[in-house]
């Protein structure tokens, strides 16, 4: 049987696998996190004077000054933390979609330092709001991450991995 050389020198690409269901669902919940840690941010400053209501009633014995100054540091804190929240959902969203696997185990990770965020922020000073937005985004990155380990989502991870 004859087979013509190909012309050009072009040496054809393999085609990528389009990701299957759950890894396009997972997808999906990190861009509504992203979305969901962008309200929490805008929350948080649109309720900077529960924040200081709720200091106040966690440690009486401040004073003004160190009241403003515990508010304004954790409102920084908040601003910071959330603005990397943003971008650390819509990176992981994006390696994942492209089957990188080190996404997949990354974005793991950071569900495991978000569960813990979320146990630790229950004992500290914050609004209803904040609680039940935290909670909210704890749950989106509980259903990424079941997404991103279902079998359909491991072959496809494991495919891209192949040379």
């Amino acid at each position: 049987m004859y087979q013509p050389y190909p012309s050009g020198g072009q040496v054809p690409e393999p085609q990528r696998p389009e990701p299957p269901a759950p890894v396009l669902t997972a997808v999906k919940l990190m861009y509504a996190g992203a979305v969901v840690s962008a309200i929490s941010l805008i929350a948080t400053l649109l309720t900077i004077g529960s924040l200081k209501t709720a200091i106040h009633n966690r440690s009486p014995k401040l004073t003004q000054t160190q009241l403003h100054t515990a508010e304004v540091a954790l409102v920084v804190v908040s601003v910071i933390i959330g603005l990397v929240a943003v971008g650390l959902w819509i990176w992981m969203a994006s390696a994942n979609k492209a089957g990188k696997n080190w996404a997949r185990i990354t974005a793991t990770v950071f569900f495991g330092i978000n569960t813990v965020s979320v146990l630790s922020a229950f004992s500290q000073p914050g609004t209803l709001l904040g609680r039940l937005i935290s909670l909210v985004i704890w749950l989106i990155g509980l259903g990424a991450v079941l997404m991103l380990w279902r079998k359909e989502s491991s072959v496809y991870f494991t495919a891209l991995r192949q040379p």
